[in-house]
Order: C-alpha cells, then structure tokens, then sequence
C-alpha cells in the first residue's frame, strides 16, 4: 500500500533529479563553449595582430630605404646649393615624417639646409648646435659603415608646451670613391609611424615606437585599456639603433559560439530540450497551482493588514496563534510577544486579570460561544486603559473541526470620547439656554419691580414728611407731656430714611443688572474705595448682627480712587461679603456648636494698593473669611454658571461677580486663609486725574 506522502516524496525526488540533469547539462554545454570560443579567438586575434606588426614593420623599412635611395639621387651629380635646396624642398613635401634635411661636408659643417613646411622647427628653442656631438657620432657610424646609420632618439621641447621624439639618419656622399660629405635627416617617430604604415593596418588600433624597456616613445592612435587587450611586438633593427614597434588591440574580441562548435552545440540542445519537455508537464501544473495559492494568499494577507479591526485566534488551550497589525498597533505590542501567549494576556490591566482569567476559563470550558460583543478594558504598553468592543466566534477548520476561537475586537474609546464630548456639548447648551433665560427673567424683573419700589420710596417719602410736619405740630405738646415722644419720632425718621435709601439702591441695583444684561454702556465715576464699603456696610452689619459675625474693616488711607460702576462694584462687595458669612455659619454648626462663638467668626474686609507701593494703578479689595475653606472638587467648579453648593442657591452669584470685575479690567480669585477660611480678592483700576466725573464705558 503506498500513502499519499510516499507518493509525495517519490514526485519530487524525481523532479529535483530532472531538474539536477538539466543543470549539469547547461553548465557542461556553457562551460566547453565558453572555454572553447575563448581559446580559438584569442588565438586568431592574436596571430592577426602579430600579422599585423610584421606587416607593419615591413612598412617602416620600406618607406625608410626609400628615403634613402631618394637621397642618394638627391646628392648624384654636380649640385648647386641652390638645385639641391629646390629639390630638398620637393622631398620634404612630399615626406612629412622628415623634419629637416641638412647638406653636410666631410668637416660636417652645414652647406644647406631645408625644414618641413608643415610646422614649425623643431629645433627652434634648443637650436642646431646642442646636437652636434650626436650628429658627429652618427655620421662617423655611416662612415664606417659606407652606408645610412641612424642616432637614438631625442626629446625635443616645441613652444606650445609639448615635444617632438625625433632620431637622425646620417648617409655619407661619396663621389669616385672618395667622401665628399653627408646628407643628415631629422625624423619624427610619431610621422614614421602615421605616414610609412598602411592606413588599414593602424586604423582602430593603438601603434607606438617603444625602447627595450617598454618606455614608449611615440603613439600612433588610441591606447587600449582594460583586461582584454591584444598586444604584438615586432623589433624594427636600424643601423646603429633599434627600436621596438608595439601594437594594441581591443578589436576581435572571441565569440560565443564559433563555427567550429555548431556539432558539439547541436547535440547538448538536443539533450536539453529532451529533458526540458520532461519537465515541462510536470513544471506547468505546479506552477498554476502555486500561482494560485501565491493570489489567494498575497489577497488574504492584504485584506488582514489593511483592515482596522484587530483580528486574534486562540486554540483550545486559550493560547494566542494569530494576531493582524491592527490588533499589534491598537495593544502596542509586537506579534512576536503576544504568539503563543496564554493567561494573563500582556494587555490586561493587571487589576482586572483575575476576572478576566475566570471569565476567559468560562468561555472555554464551553461548547460554543454567544456570537453578540461584550465590552471590556485592554491596556497598552505605556500602561494607558482604552475601552473595547469584542465578538468572537468558533474557529473550525477545512474537515469541520472546532481548533480555536476568533475574535474581533473593535477600540471604541474615540467613540466614547465623541460620546463624551457630545454630552459636554450638551450640557453647555443647556447652560447656555438657562442663562438666556436668566436675562430675559432679569429684564422682566427689573422691568416689574421699578414701579414697586418707586411706589416704596414715594410712600417713605411722604411719610417723612408726615413725621416732621407731626414733630413741628406735637413739639410744644411734647414739652409739656415729656420727652419720650421725640426720640421715637427720631428714631421713625431714621428708618423711614432707611427704607427710602435702600428702596432707591434697590432700583439702581435693578437697572445696573438691566444694563448688564442687555450688554449696553455702562457709566464710571471715580470713586473712594471706602465709599463703596460704607454704602454695603447697614446691609452688611445687619446680617452680621444676626448670624453673630463680627465684621472687621482695613483700609489704607493712601489708597487712590477707582474707576467703576459703583452699583455693581458694592454688588459684588455685598456678594462677597454674605457668602463669607454663610460659609462660617456653616462651619460652626458642622462642628457641632449650638451657638457659635462671634470670636469664631470674623468678616474681614480689606482695601489695599495691588502693588508693594502707594503708587500703584490698580486696587485691591479682599473678603476673609474663616470657614472650613473650599475643596478641590468644589474649586475647580466654583466659578461655572449654575454650579452652587447651596440648596437654595442658583450657581449665579461667583460667575457674574467674576464678569462684572473682569468687565472692569481687574480680576476675581481666591486663595486659602491661615489657618483657616478663604480669601476672595479682586482688583479695579484707579481713576487718573482726567477721569474725575462719569464717562460711559
């Protein structure tokens, strides 16, 4: 019986073994073809370019023995000067590779001379003269020799910065056996070399003149560069000097396939193409399927990591097998730390791990799961807790088997944070609304209630004047029955006063808030700071004298005017000043005290420069108290428009005080009292000299 592994196995041993054959077969056919191709045309290259050389060596000796039997008719027969300088400037133009062509006699003293017409002389900066010793010397090897000899080479500099590499050629003239003098020729090696070798041999090779030690004289063309050059050299052996000619070459480089290997060629692609059409069978339905595989895969992968649910598979054990880049990006930790992962999970909060654990063990010990979410709290590696969303559901395989649990879990903390900001939203709308609706109750009231107190400080009014008229009419009454009734008409007119002053503050309060709110100008006056304590004081003392507080008053005398609102500003004061007392009677009834102390609890009212010295712009007024003081919850609230601690209070009264003395450029805080109590301070500007009378602001 042989199982499907088995089959398996045997299938691919066998296509890798194809696949081994066909590597050794392209490798050996590459190999030998390369190998081959290499040797047979580095070997044709290189007998051509040899070739070549030769070839052009035999230029060179050719083109030089012509020049010197062209010399020899030069000097035949009886000569002129003038003859032989024609005729020596024939030669020149027609031989560019001779510089200059010199008559010598036996004594070599130069009988005439003739330089080329196609550049200046090359003996122009170093003159004639310095070579005499050369000169001598070559033409005493001639004269031994009974024929042409030829000097070393030399360097001649030339006035556009460069230099000439020229070689002397000295032949004897011999008339009836008998020296008559020399014929001396100035070549240069770089001419010898572009005008006696033939134009095809040097074209796309580099041609050059070189010593025995490689130095190189003169070049002909472009050197080659680089790892595949083809070099020949020939030896080109004058009479008293030799010289060797080198030739370059990048040209020829060796085929792939030459002819000579087609047969060989022939066989190993029969071969190759034998074992290819094995595999090609085989070759294409694996690659269909694996193309298949490699687009349901690469579409999965991207589908998990572009999708911004976190994805989690666990097995039935509880331990972690998957996890997407969401699920990595939204805990803060990698994939690597969390794989294979059981209980406690790295992104529980550690005071929730345990009723995470029991619930987890819950789930797994049952059978199935319900399919609805269920929040909680993971925590990221920073240590920060954000709300999520989970759902999970059975992971069952390809055969239907229940491996594991997957889970889709969704941060839902932005979506509290909207939540969140929408109820803020909310509720700010619904302040606002209530404090709409405070103005328009406020313009309804101080609309209503003028008349009332008009009617009231009318009436107190009049009925001072009714005492005064009954104290003129009963005085002389009073004199008689006795002096009782006097002081009680005193003390009526008083009160009655009282009621008039107050009803009037009462409808100046009314209209400031009016004005306020319906946001219209206001009038300033200067105003002595303790003025605005003495008009809140009968007020003040009164309720004082009935929760028991004793009230003290610090002014400084060097204090300037300030610029305000008056009424306002004693609102505040007043404000200020009931708050203050009720905070103490508060906290002495807390303690348990049935009847606090006035020792206890003193109101004290401050004035004073804002600043170290009297000078000061601004003024500061200050209300203490000693209470229990305000807490931090309360603090940060305690300035919000309808926040209050008072079971009858609105949460109106610190706001508007803040308003008013913020619409007056100052500014309302408080701060703790030692060892007990608040501090409530605000500050106005002080009046300058121009601002004496009421403006409006």
């Amino acid at each position: 019986m042989r199982f499907p592994f088995a089959k398996g196995v045997s299938r691919a041993s066998r296509r890798w073994s194809l696949w081994a054959l066909l590597v050794v077969l392209v490798l050996a056919l590459l190999g030998t073809l390369v190998w081959l191709a290499g040797r047979y045309e580095s070997s044709m290259v290189q007998s051509r370019l040899e070739h070549d050389a030769t070839e052009a060596v035999t230029d060179i000796r050719s083109g030089l023995t012509r020049n010197i039997q062209t010399l020899q008719a030069l000097q035949s027969g009886d000569r002129t000067p003038e003859s032989w300088h024609a005729s020596a400037a024939d030669l020149l133009r027609e031989r560019r590779e001779i510089m200059r062509l010199e008559w010598r006699n036996e004594t070599l003293d130069v009988l005439g001379f003739v330089e080329t017409p196609y550049r200046t002389s090359v003996f122009e900066l170093l003159g004639r003269g310095s070579l005499q010793t050369d000169v001598g010397l070559t033409c005493t090897t001639a004269g031994r020799l009974s024929g042409a000899a030829y000097s070393t080479s030399y360097f001649m500099p030339q006035r556009d910065g460069l230099g000439l590499e020229v070689l002397d050629m000295c032949l004897p003239i011999m008339v009836a056996g008998r020296l008559t003098g020399y014929s001396v020729i100035t070549y240069s090696l770089q001419d010898m070399l572009g005008e006696l070798v033939g134009r095809q041999l040097a074209r796309g090779i580099g041609l050059s003149f070189t010593e025995a030690d490689g130095t190189r004289l003169a070049l002909q063309g472009m050197p080659s560069r680089g790892s595949r050059i083809y070099i020949a050299q020939q030896l080109l052996d004058l009479p008293g000097n030799t010289l060797v000619v080198r030739m370059e070459s990048r040209l020829g480089t060796p085929a792939l396939f030459p002819n000579v290997l087609t047969a060989l060629v022939t066989a190993m692609s029969l071969a190759l193409l034998a074992v290819l059409y094995l595999l090609a069978r085989d070759m294409r339905r694996r690659l269909k399927v694996e193309h298949d595989l490699g687009e349901a895969l690469a579409f999965r992968k991207a589908m998990e990591d572009s999708v911004l649910t976190g994805l989690r598979a666990r097995d039935l054990q509880g331990r972690i097998t998957y996890v997407n880049p969401a699920f990595c990006k939204m805990v803060g930790v990698d994939a690597k730390d969390l794989l294979n992962q059981s209980f406690p999970s790295p992104y529980w909060p550690p005071e929730l791990a345990g009723v995470y654990q029991q619930r987890q063990e819950i789930r797994l010990a049952g059978n199935s799961l319900p399919r609805e979410g269920h929040e909680s709290v993971f925590m990221r590696r920073d240590g920060t807790r954000f709300p999520v969303l989970i759902m999970e559901a059975p992971l069952i395989n390809a055969v239907g088997k229940h491996t594991g649990w997957m889970s889709a879990i969704l941060d839902v903390s932005e979506q509290r944070r909207v939540e969140e900001i929408s109820r803020a939203s909310q509720d700010r709308l619904q302040a606002t609304a209530r404090l709409a609706m405070v103005g328009e109750m406020a313009s309804l009231l101080s609309h209503e209630l003028n008349q009332p107190l008009a009617a009231i400080s009318s009436y107190a009014t009049g009925s001072i004047n009714l005492l005064q008229d009954r104290m003129d009419y009963d005085q002389p009454l009073a004199a008689s029955v006795g002096p009782a009734s006097a002081p009680l008409s005193e003390d009526l007119q008083l009160a009655m006063r009282r009621i008039a002053e107050q009803a009037e503050r009462a409808g100046k309060v009314i209209k400031s808030v009016h004005d306020f709110v319906r946001r219209r100008d206001q009038v300033r006056e200067a105003v002595e700071p303790r003025a605005l304590l003495d008009a809140i004081m009968p007020l003040v003392t009164l309720q004082a004298r009935k929760l028991g507080v004793t009230v003290a008053i610090e002014v400084d005398e060097t204090c300037a005017p300030v610029l305000c609102d008056r009424t306002m500003v004693e609102q505040v004061l007043l404000n200020l000043s009931r708050n203050g007392m009720q905070a103490m009677q508060a906290a002495a009834f807390e303690a348990g005290a049935a009847e606090p102390s006035p020792r206890e609890k003193v109101l004290t009212l401050r004035i004073r420069p804002a600043a170290s010295n009297a000078q000061s712009r601004w003024v500061e007024f200050s209300v203490a108290d000693c209470g229990e003081g305000i807490s931090v919850e309360v603090a940060e609230q305690l300035f919000t428009p309808f926040f209050t601690t008072k079971e009858e209070g609105m949460g109106l009264g610190l706001s508007l005080c803040r308003t008013v003395i913020e619409q007056h450029g100052g500014f309302l805080g408080f701060e703790p009292a030692q060892p007990r109590g608040t501090i409530f301070s605000f500050t106005l500007p002080a009046a300058q000299p121009h601002d004496a009378g009421p403006h409006a602001a």
